[in-house]
């Protein structure tokens, strides 16, 4: 099962401060990494260009490895919580600072620059190492022919990468324009659809085919963000929380609760 989600740039809404609306951005960062999520989309939902720019950017620094960070990043009150967020913990953030440690055929994360016509890469040890082939700088995936005392690292694919490697954020337009450019299934998690059960989930779970789950926001269902414009042969709307107790359930419980279902459901696949 390959998972990816669509969130709404008013995820945020609820919260007043940065400091709050970062601590949000966390949380769901935390649980797309915990359960694997390919890409987070963020949709257009009203006039949100500040909540919008501080989700984007949180999103991304999180899931970039910490000793890129400084790099990538510039200063920004949008990141200015960020350092005091909790870490994603994956495997592309595990790199040692040692370049005693690299071994032959091991992945690592890092940064392509060019000098002086020359391309090179960061992967975190100190210094920049040979990168052969062309390519744009910027962030890249290498995978070492050898390792320690003469690491040769060369680029490659993110799919030819064999665990998880972490999350790619993509800005969307409308909801209704992003299940529409959506290339495979889609979940729309609304309390007005049936029942999440095994039946019913087995479809997408049981499939190696990408899979969408588009969440609403604090205000409103997906439904009503779309304006009941919402339809498609490879869709299902599912409840995941058919006996809640609450008057809504809040985002950050949405993923949890729904990626927890979904992955239970995978396993048992």
């Amino acid at each position: 099962m390959r998972l990816s989600v669509a969130i709404p740039d008013s995820a945020l809404s609820e919260h007043s401060t940065k400091l709050d609306k970062s601590r949000m951005v966390s949380q769901m960062a935390r649980c797309a990494a915990v359960f694997g999520v390919d890409a987070i989309l963020v949709y257009r939902d009203g006039d949100n260009v500040a909540d919008r720019s501080l989700l984007v950017a949180t999103l991304r620094y999180l899931e970039t490895p910490q000793f890129l960070r400084r790099s990538i990043f510039p200063k920004t009150a949008n990141l200015r919580f960020a350092g005091a967020l909790h870490p994603l913990g994956i495997p592309s953030h595990d790199a040692s600072p040692d370049p005693r440690t690299i071994q032959e055929g091991e992945i690592r994360e890092g940064l392509a620059v060019t000098v002086r016509g020359t391309r090179y890469v960061d992967v975190g040890i100190g210094k920049l190492l040979p990168l052969p082939g062309r390519g744009r700088d910027g962030r890249v995936s290498v995978r070492f022919g050898s390792g320690h005392p003469d690491p040769r690292p060369a680029a490659i694919p993110r799919d030819q990468i064999p665990h998880y490697w972490g999350y790619a954020v993509r800005e969307r337009g409308s909801i209704t324009q992003t299940v529409r450019e959506w290339n495979g299934g889609v979940i729309i998690a609304t309390r007005t659809g049936n029942a999440a059960t095994p039946r019913r989930i087995s479809r997408y779970v049981g499939s190696d085919s990408a899979t969408l789950v588009v969440f609403g926001s604090p205000e409103r269902d997906v439904n009503e963000i779309a304006g009941g414009r919402l339809g498609g042969r490879n869709m299902i709307r599912l409840n995941f929380f058919p006996r809640q107790r609450t008057r809504t359930v809040r985002l950050e419980e949405a993923m949890l609760g729904t990626l927890t279902i979904l992955n239970m459901g995978a396993a048992a696949a």
